[in-house]
């Protein structure tokens, strides 16, 4: 059998990052940039107030203070986005609104709050410094300056930059679009009654979910039945839109293992079989004029789950130019006792908790079957055994593979 080491290179030297595309902002949220972007404006684009308050002339009030306030007569309002603001003179101020442009003849901004607040004339009991509660243009960024950078995620914050810059487009490695597909004529859609020997999909919905926590763009195309001609038409759909196609089930050896029959036949797709359990059998390979990856996986719904983490994960983020990310690893004392064929590495469902600041502590969960779901809904991490190793006791140390970050407990 293939070793899982050599499967995950195979899949890594064919897949490659996405080529940049020029997309929307609220589309390219979190995907990495492509190219440095340069402010093409000043930011702020004009000196404008940073409080509401009064626009004056700080020569005017050098004397103002609690004992002895100096009055000003105020000419009018400046509202923010105001395209005409008034030109203050001296022995004159006006009222100002958070963001609105300072006028000419002001140099200070006096907070409404060192004031009596009148309208028509104002008693200001503190002596400004020129240049107070004013924000200047070009003090955040100068038209030229880089302010991102290739290969930063285009975070929250990055976004609303290049908004502030009056850009709507970026361009950046695009989410990978992934399309999810089903196959068995024997599974029914969730809300439906089986019959007898039916069972309710489960793993399109899974793989369709664990594609979108990578930041995918996914689509669950849903079921497709054991039907050679119904399963290439419904590939040849997809592959217009998929920068990646993962299916489960029909990769086996069983008469009507139909995706193993018809994708043996296209692209260079190959079924083997990797020395891991579960997710024994596996078929990767390229379709189309695109060379599209597809992962065929085991219809198991956990062999489904494991083949995804162990192999589609890292390449997905290849592919999103962010480097083939594995999920992280630790190392723990074992409750429990787990067993493992030889020459298979054993990926055991786990509940794995802290234990003080440093140390974890796993606990094994449900049994080995590659159909218990239970058990995989409540574990977080996989307990993985290499290939040499077939039992280990309670009080072992283990290494668990962390698929679920937020259920990590603490003891």
């Amino acid at each position: 059998m293939k070793s899982v080491d050599q499967h995950l290179d195979d899949i890594l030297a064919t897949v490659e990052p996405l080529h940049p595309l020029d997309l929307q902002l609220m589309e390219a949220r979190n995907c990495l940039i492509a190219e440095d972007v340069v402010a093409p404006v000043t930011l702020p684009a004009f000196d404008n107030a940073a409080m509401d308050g009064y626009a004056v002339s700080s020569e005017d009030l050098a004397e103002a203070s609690d004992d002895a306030p100096v009055s000003l007569p105020v000419i009018g309002d400046i509202p923010a986005g105001s395209q005409q603001p008034l030109a203050i003179r001296p022995g004159m101020c006006a009222r100002i609104m958070t963001g609105a442009p300072v006028p000419p003849g002001a140099d200070a901004v006096v907070p409404v709050e060192w004031t009596d607040a009148g309208l028509a004339k104002v008693s200001i009991a503190r002596a400004p410094a020129p240049g107070s509660h004013i924000r200047r243009s070009g003090e955040d960024v100068a038209a030229g300056d880089t302010v991102l950078y290739a290969d930063e995620p285009l975070t929250a914050a990055r976004l609303g930059l290049v908004a502030a810059m009056g850009l709507e487009r970026v361009r950046v490695r695009p989410r990978p679009r992934v399309v999810v597909i089903s196959t068995g004529s024997e599974l029914v859609e969730p809300g439906q009654r089986p019959d007898s020997g039916q069972i309710t999909d489960s793993n399109s919905y899974l793989l369709t979910a664990c594609a979108i926590d990578v930041g995918c763009v996914a689509y669950r195309v849903g079921i497709v039945p054991d039907d050679p001609r119904t399963l290439l038409a419904m590939l040849e759909d997809q592959l217009i839109r998929a920068d990646a196609v993962v299916c489960s089930g029909g990769v086996s050896k069983g008469a009507y293992d139909v995706v193993k029959e018809v994708l043996g036949r296209l692209g260079t797709v190959k079924f083997e079989e990797v020395a891991m359990q579960p997710g024994k059998p596996q078929g990767f390979g390229t379709l189309g004029s695109d060379n599209t990856p597809i992962f065929a996986l085991p219809g198991n719904p956990v062999s489904t789950f494991v083949s995804f983490q162990v192999f589609v994960r890292p390449a997905l983020t290849k592919m999103m130019g962010i480097g083939a990310r594995r999920l992280r690893m630790v190392r723990a004392t074992l409750d429990g006792r787990v067993l493992s064929a030889r020459n298979r590495r054993q990926f055991a469902r786990g509940l794995l908790v802290r234990r003080g600041s440093i140390s974890h502590a796993v606990t094994p969960v449900g049994g080995h079957g590659s159909h218990l779901m239970g058990g995989l809904a409540r574990a977080n991490c996989f307990i993985v055994l290499p290939e040499d190793v077939t039992e280990v006791h309670a009080g072992g140390s283990v290494d668990c593979m962390i698929f679920d970050e937020h259920g990590l407990e603490k003891t």
